[in-house]
């Protein structure tokens, strides 16, 4: 059978190293030899010698799943072989997490990680759910870190002399060392009188850099994530 289908660009290659590499630009593959963690259902293909079990968060992170609508439903996958995993074509990116960094997550851009690295959800300061329910993952160990961005990402480097506003539907990740805060940029009345309708932001000030997605999340999408 003759196709460009069948081309080395789409043609799987061997393994050249274990743990978590770029696939290509919409897949992570992940050679296991023990045990990763990934989001539910985003294995899209493995062979080898691997289980995969649901789990659990605990009584404590089930309910403040319930109460934030944010948290990472996980599976693990054990075992030696090799795992695919992408979710709605969006752009795959691994970040090298090492020891005393922090970096802080929207769960619906989370795709995969190493079990190396430990995970809370953290209420992001000023942003608690009467202010829009801002509850992120903050990862911290050291380890490898599949991420999942609707588009090319927007990386913005934050100083103390020039802090960024973000949209909190926008918003990726940034890096420890960053405080958060909530900005409202108009008035009712100027949203009335047919503003943007961006009336709140995130600001985050310091020293290290945010990661932006080119796209807002519509409410149907979020709810999905």
């Amino acid at each position: 059978m003759k196709s460009d289908l069948f081309s080395s660009e789409h043609l799987v290659q061997p393994a050249t190293q274990a743990g978590m590499t770029v696939e290509n630009s919409k897949c992570v593959r992940y050679t296991v030899n023990g045990e990763m963690l990934a989001r539910q259902g985003a294995m899209i293909a493995y062979r080898g010698n691997l289980q995969f079990e649901r789990k659990g968060q605990g009584v404590g992170g089930m309910l403040k799943r319930a109460v934030t609508g944010e948290g990472l439903p996980l599976m693990a996958v054990r075992g030696q072989g090799e795992a695919w995993f992408a979710h709605e074509a969006q752009n795959c990116f691994v970040v090298d997490v090492e020891q005393g960094d922090e970096f802080t997550v929207n769960g619906r851009n989370v795709l995969c990680f190493d079990a190396t690295l430990a995970y809370r959800i953290a209420t992001v300061k000023g942003a608690g759910i009467a202010g829009g329910g801002l509850f992120n993952s903050v990862f911290t160990g050291q380890g490898r870190l599949g991420l999942v961005c609707e588009g090319n990402p927007l990386v913005i480097p934050v100083s103390e002399q020039y802090p960024v506003y973000v949209d909190t539907d926008a918003v990726v990740g940034w890096t420890a060392g960053l405080a958060t805060s909530l900005h409202r940029s108009q008035s009712i009345g100027s949203m009335l009188r047919g503003g943007s309708g961006e009336a709140v932001q995130l600001v985050l000030r310091g020293q290290g850099h945010v990661v932006v997605r080119p796209s807002e999340a519509t409410p149907q999408k979020a709810q999905q994530h």
